[in-house]
């Protein structure tokens, strides 16, 4: 590892990066990646959300590089392309990560939720959650990462929860598929690290997006998941990019295997009494 550039750590001039699920909290952090000068290849199995992603991207004029416009299935102007891509099809994320090529970053928000009690849990529904959040980070780890480890480089970021740590009623295949992302992130560490590719984890808290709209508008519910952070709000999804950029870049050089809370200090204070004094 050569020196630090201070003036120049946090950014990602010209590096091919990948965000795998482009809706909500992804489509901030594409957008956080191309203004840190990241070529962005946007991919999700909506292809409308994939292309709506890279036309924000392409407005908004971030991103390092030209030329680069995709080709079976990829478009692109400046440097960012978009790709349909279901994760839960292997073949098709290899092949799309062979087109690619170099890829320095690769960004996994891809997950779903159903809340229910574990008794009230169908087969279908517990397949559905785990093949999702668990076989799908499985899956596009082993479609790009081989690619890092040829070049020596690379650094992948995985979305994981505050369900991963702490849990409540109705969140434990959801818990359970995000600590089980996080056993994957702690592994490959072991394993990519000698060739150089670092691998980390976000855990947002709790986070409005159009997915939590039905617990917001439960005032009881939303009050309840605000007071339970030290900021005493929910997070915007915007909040999650420093993060993830952070992790990307040579900033964070020495970072792997790490699980990066930004959770408004929920998990610090978990159940929490404030006692009467005096």
């Amino acid at each position: 590892m050569t020196s630090l550039d201070y003036a120049q750590m946090f950014r990602l001039d010209g590096r091919p990066a990948v965000v795998l699920g482009c809706g909500g909290i992804g489509a901030e952090l594409a957008a956080g990646l191309a203004a840190q000068g990241a070529r962005v290849s946007c991919l999700d199995k909506d292809p409308t959300v994939a292309g709506a992603t890279r036309d924000r991207l392409e407005a908004a004029g971030g991103g390092g590089g030209a030329g680069g416009a995709g080709g079976a299935g990829g478009a692109g102007g400046a440097g960012h392309t978009a790709y349909p891509v279901d994760v839960l099809d292997p073949g098709s994320l290899r092949e799309v990560a062979e087109e690619l090529g170099d890829v320095d970053v690769l960004v996994l928000t891809a997950a779903m939720n159903v809340r229910k009690r574990l008794l009230d849990y169908s087969e279908d529904e517990f397949d559905r959650v785990v093949d999702l959040n668990l076989r799908g980070t499985f899956s596009a780890v082993r479609a790009f990462a081989p690619g890092m480890v040829a070049r020596g480089r690379g650094s992948i970021v995985a979305m994981t929860s505050i369900r991963a740590v702490t849990v409540e009623p109705g969140q434990g295949v959801y818990a359970a598929t995000k600590a089980g992302v996080m056993q994957l992130v702690r592994t490959w560490s072991a394993e990519l690290g000698p060739a150089g590719v670092r691998i980390n984890a976000v855990a947002p808290g709790v986070v409005e997006t159009p997915l939590t709209g039905q617990i917001r508008a439960d005032e009881g519910w939303n009050r309840a998941y605000a007071e339970k952070s030290a900021l005493g709000r929910w997070a915007l999804p915007q909040e999650m990019v420093g993060a993830v950029c952070w992790l990307a870049s040579d900033a964070a050089s020495f970072v792997t295997g790490s699980q990066v809370m930004v959770d408004g200090g929920w998990t610090a204070i978990d159940g929490r009494f404030t006692p009467p004094f005096g």
